[in-house]
């Protein structure tokens, strides 16, 4: 497996992922969320360009995950990642993370944070397990809070949702 940024023949292939990842949440009942379509190639086409796509590919160069990000309040903001279910509990969504970590503690970012959803195992509790921790609502930042208006606008807390953050390691000042 090898991460690299996302190419524009790949957009197609991140939309097919993520109706793939979509289909798990039938099982919950959350019907409209498996339904939902995945970003638009043109939204895509924006975070590429800008150099915030993200792929993890097999052997063959295919991808098989990706991870899209803003920059929130200072930190890398998890827009979206999704793993096809075909290459599910390989590690892959952790390793996008992870190199999104580490780009932006390099780039001086404080933290990554996301919004996911508080009860859906390969959710909340999977970013728990990867050193993510839930932000009390006096902890959110303007971002965050913003983030959450638009989610419950599009009828996302149907389902409790809930706000995480991963601090990144700073530099030893010394």
């Amino acid at each position: 497996m090898r991460i690299r940024r996302a190419e524009a023949a790949d957009l197609p292939r991140l939309q097919d992922i993520e109706r793939a990842a979509g289909e798990p949440f039938r099982e919950l009942g959350m019907v409209e969320i498996a339904d939902d379509e995945p970003p638009a190639t043109a939204v895509l086409e924006r975070y590429r360009a800008a150099g915030r796509a993200w792929v993890a590919v097999d052997g063959d160069d295919r991808p098989l995950a990706y991870l899209i990000h803003d920059s929130v309040d200072g930190a890398a903001h998890v827009e979206q990642v999704s793993v096809h279910p075909d290459a599910a509990h390989r590690g892959l969504g952790r390793a996008l993370i992870d190199h999104l970590g580490e780009r932006a503690a390099a780039g001086g970012l404080t933290g990554l944070t996301l919004t996911t959803f508080a009860e859906v195992p390969w959710n909340a509790p999977y970013y728990t397990r990867i050193g993510f921790r839930e932000l009390a609502e006096p902890d959110l930042t303007d971002g965050l809070r913003e983030i959450r208006r638009t989610e419950k606008e599009h009828g996302l807390d149907r389902w409790p949702r809930v706000c995480m953050r991963r601090d990144l390691p700073r530099d030893d000042p010394r």
